[in-house]
């Protein structure tokens, strides 16, 4: 019978903390710059200019409908083919940021589409600007009813992260790989990775109902 033996793990402990900060920290900035993404992508999607909405509905079905591993490989093995080279930390962080983007972009387009037109149609009698009515009327509703859906992708994002180890970037998945290639001792590595990824999506998940209450209930969020 298989006799567990913790000791590699807990041994090198510290190489495993140190890839998971380095799991929060590449998907906390691709989360931002993929908001930022969304954002942009949503807007654009809602345009009046036929073209843009053309161009950006382009890019979220190609990402949408290929996979997130074939989307790092092209990025990271075959941009360099055309003269763009990248290293295997920036690759990752580009790759996560276009597809959190898209599928964002989406969330976002519902989320604006579904205000009511009257209340649009209220800050254009205001003499309101098109950007100040996204802004003072359509954006934080729309986050509103969204919220869920836009964070729950986000945890999604933290968890595809350890694809990006296929291409030695590193995070927390290329650390356990490291690791058991040295002890071999794949069962109590990877059960203690999958406790570790367990763990930080619990964490995101209570930040980011911190971050709901502050913006959707608390008066400074209003």
């Amino acid at each position: 019978m298989y006799q567990l033996n913790f000791e590699p793990v807990f041994n090198n402990l510290d190489l495993l903390l140190y890839g998971a900060w380095l799991t929060v920290r590449l998907s906390l900035i691709a989360m931002v710059l993929g908001l930022v993404v969304s954002v942009l992508g949503a807007m654009a999607k809602t345009s009046t200019m036929p073209f843009l909405r053309w161009l950006v509905g382009v890019y979220v079905e190609v990402i949408r409908n290929t996979p997130f591993l074939i989307q790092i490989f092209f990025i990271f093995f075959g941009l360099p083919a055309v003269g763009v080279s990248m290293s295997p930390n920036t690759a990752a962080l580009v790759a996560l940021v276009i597809n959190v983007g898209a599928y964002g972009t989406e969330i976002i387009r519902a989320g604006i589409e579904s205000i009511p037109q009257g209340q649009i149609e209220a800050g254009r009698a205001l003499s309101l600007s098109r950007m100040q009515i996204f802004r003072y009327i359509v954006i934080k509703p729309a986050l509103r009813s969204i919220y869920p859906s836009l964070t729950s992708q986000f945890i999604y994002l933290l968890l595809t992260s350890s694809v990006v180890s296929a291409i030695s970037a590193n995070d927390l998945a290329s650390m356990g790989a490291d690791l058991n290639a040295k002890t071999f001792a794949s069962f109590e590595i990877y059960l203690v990775l999958s406790v570790m990824y367990f763990v930080l999506s619990l964490g995101f998940t209570s930040l980011f109902a911190v971050i709901r209450r502050f913006l959707f209930t608390y008066p400074l969020g209003r």
